[in-house]
């Protein structure tokens, strides 16, 4: 047998050896959902689609791709949900979650959630394959109701304000300008929205720094410390001082800078964007550094990140870093209150670009595209 053939046959039983260690399983039977008795939400439908369950070896590869209908039984206006999805606690993979800002279900009447992710889990043990919880329900009085695991009050909450901010914006456009007023308003959006960088931002956390697929294996880049310049909103409650970072290519290590605190009152979350610039002079948001420790009134701290910003392009390609700027993205006080930037922050051209689009903002653009300015008109006046 030539050495040709003796090849073409070992893959073929490869093959044949993985197909038979692949076999499916019923999701149907394999589904949890967990919501607690007092939930404000009950499910009334649940469509599996073409979700399955694939056994690969010790694994168990979940592609959920699934459907769920939830019904408001409170008394109240839901503006946003959270779901854990859970596989598997520990290992990689094994857990993801689903928030649905932006919503606006009156008491009593019913919404769709999709679920559609990728998960993996050990093929061993007894129970369900995948359980599905509520972190958490937001109402339109900003009250919560969940178990709040994934901090989703917190991301809820800035998520709505967000929406009560930019749903302002564009009634005020309309009462004060008018139609005309209110579609330049909306295709100016719709045009920031198209004209974000495409890029993938991957955190690399201390001791776990595997080489990127398309990374050239010889060319070794110097880190070199680069300094933070700080883009200013008039309102921002912490002022940054100084802060710098180990740069190499399209990496920047260890993000540290000073912050102080401009208010009277304390602060128990912050969260500073970080904006990289490349080479080509392009700019765009890679990230935000929280900062979860208690920031007493009128205080300072040192703000440090002992992880990796790795970036690239959603088109394939390379970022070569070459500066820096950080700027205040939200704030949660100690008494639960909240600042966000303001509509006049967002005018700066520079901020307008970085500040992503709320879900609501993105919401009412894509409501313009497809059903046209009478219909976001109807929408803003409701």
């Amino acid at each position: 047998m030539s050495t040709l053939i003796k090849r073409a046959a070992a893959v073929v039983l490869c093959a044949a050896w993985a197909i038979a260690q692949e076999s499916t399983v019923d999701l149907k039977s394999g589904l949890k959902l967990n919501l607690p008795k007092d939930s404000p939400l009950t499910v009334t439908a649940l469509d599996l689609g073409d979700s399955k369950g694939t056994v690969r070896g010790g694994a168990v590869v979940l592609d959920m791709h699934a459907s769920l209908r939830l019904r408001n039984g409170s008394g109240k206006r839901v503006k946003g949900v959270t779901l854990l999805v859970l596989a598997q606690e520990a290992s990689p993979g094994g857990k993801g979650s689903v928030a649905v800002p932006a919503l606006d279900v009156a008491p009593g009447d019913e919404f769709p959630v999709r679920l559609d992710l990728r998960m993996v889990r050990p093929n061993a043990g007894g129970g369900p394959l995948v359980q599905v919880s509520l972190d958490g329900v937001l109402f339109d009085d900003l009250t919560f109701f969940g178990d709040n695991r994934l901090n989703s009050r917190r991301s809820l909450t800035l998520w709505e304000l967000e929406a009560r901010r930019d749903r302002k914006h564009f009634v005020q456009v309309l009462e004060s300008r008018g139609e005309e007023g209110l579609t330049k308003e909306i295709l100016a959006a719709k045009g920031r929205q198209a004209e974000r960088p495409r890029v993938d931002v991957q955190v690399v956390r201390r001791g776990t720094m595997p080489r990127a697929a398309n990374a050239p294996a010889t060319n070794v880049e110097m880190d070199r410390d680069m300094q933070f310049s700080f883009l200013r909103m008039p309102g921002a409650p912490v002022d940054l001082m100084a802060g710098a970072a180990r740069v190499a290519g399209d990496e920047a290590k260890a993000p540290h800078m000073e912050i102080r605190n401009r208010d009277s009152k304390s602060i128990r979350h912050l969260e500073i964007g970080l904006a990289l610039k490349d080479a080509q002079g392009r700019e765009f948001l890679a990230g935000t550094v929280p900062y979860t420790e208690t920031l007493a009134a009128k205080g300072t701290a040192l703000l440090k990140e002992e992880s990796t910003l790795r970036v690239r392009p959603s088109a394939g390609g390379r970022v070569m870093i070459e500066s820096m700027a950080g700027f205040v993205t939200n704030v949660e006080y100690s008494d639960s209150s909240y600042w966000i930037p303001s509509r006049g922050d967002l005018n700066d051209p520079r901020l307008g670009r970085l500040v992503p689009p709320s879900p609501e903002e993105q919401r009412l653009v894509q409501l313009y595209n497809r059903k046209g300015l009478q219909a976001l008109i109807a929408e803003l006046r409701r």
